[in-house]
């Protein structure tokens, strides 16, 4: 009678464990700020981020690179185009707002379905925040490029925003590529490197990164982990006032040997 193996405990835990990657889809919420166990004001971020839904594995041999492609968003069925609408088909997912991509070359060890959480990061983690700026429409000299403008006295009434001399002297004689000119602004692709996770709340899908990072409310921002490597920053509780100086010093007076002595009697 042959035996049936059995799954020892490391077995079972090993092959419940998902493959996890640092990379997460998410939407802007807006701003706030919390405080640390020193009283500190940090400004922070509030991301809704995840959960991304696997919808299809991309592996070398078919497609000559390795990546795994996810999906975010709610969007009604209506909205989708049918090519769209055929991915999300063959994953039997539901329809989504945003496709992504991830490139990694751990692809072969997901599966369709399965979803990429906020939970894969925690407070301390940097990463990287990609984005779409806000736009500004057309813009001059001054706001586009920072350029601190001409003279406003001797009748430059008309010339104190004006970007000045475009063209070079007689020879060449034209205008180089790149001049910095007005024109339209924002609304382009924005990198945000080595922001620091703050707070990660896995049960409501959130994220609280320090500092800003680019896009409006309700953008799509791409997470990712950082590929700097700084030092980290230490956090240091905030000095007293002269008040709190004074009222140690005054404690520390009392309580020395030397004050507690009585005085001699004449």
């Amino acid at each position: 009678m042959s035996e049936t193996p059995v799954a020892t405990a490391t077995e079972e835990k090993t092959a419940d464990l998902a493959p996890t990657l640092k990379a997460i889809l998410a939407q802007k919420v807006g701003m706030t700020r919390i405080y640390d166990a020193h009283g500190n004001a940090i400004p922070v971020t509030v991301l809704q981020a995840g959960p991304c839904l696997v919808t299809q594995v991309i592996l070398p041999q078919k497609n000559g690179y390795s990546a795994i492609q996810v999906a975010f968003g709610e969007v009604r069925a209506k909205s989708v185009n049918k090519p769209y609408a055929g991915i999300f088909k063959k994953a039997n997912a539901a329809p989504a707002r945003w496709l992504r991509e991830f490139r990694t070359d751990k692809a072969s060890t997901f599966q369709v379905g399965q979803a990429l959480k906020v939970d894969a990061f925690a407070a301390g983690d940097f990463v990287d925040v990609f984005g779409t700026s806000k736009g500004k429409g057309f813009a001059g000299a001054m706001k586009r490029h920072n350029f601190h403008g001409g003279p406003s006295t001797h009748g430059q009434s008309d010339r104190a925003r004006a970007p000045g001399s475009s063209g070079s002297n007689t020879f060449p004689a034209r205008v180089y590529k790149g001049k910095r000119f007005p024109g339209h602004m924002g609304s382009e692709r924005v990198t945000v490197q080595h922001l620091e996770v703050v707070q990660v709340i896995p049960d409501k899908d959130l994220m609280l990164i320090r500092g800003a990072v680019p896009g409006t409310i309700e953008c799509l921002l791409t997470i990712r982990e950082t590929v700097k490597r700084i030092k980290k920053r230490t956090i240091h509780a905030p000095e007293p006032g002269k008040k709190e100086k004074k009222k140690e010093a005054a404690a520390a007076k009392a309580a020395s040997p030397a004050a507690a002595k009585p005085k001699a009697a004449k």
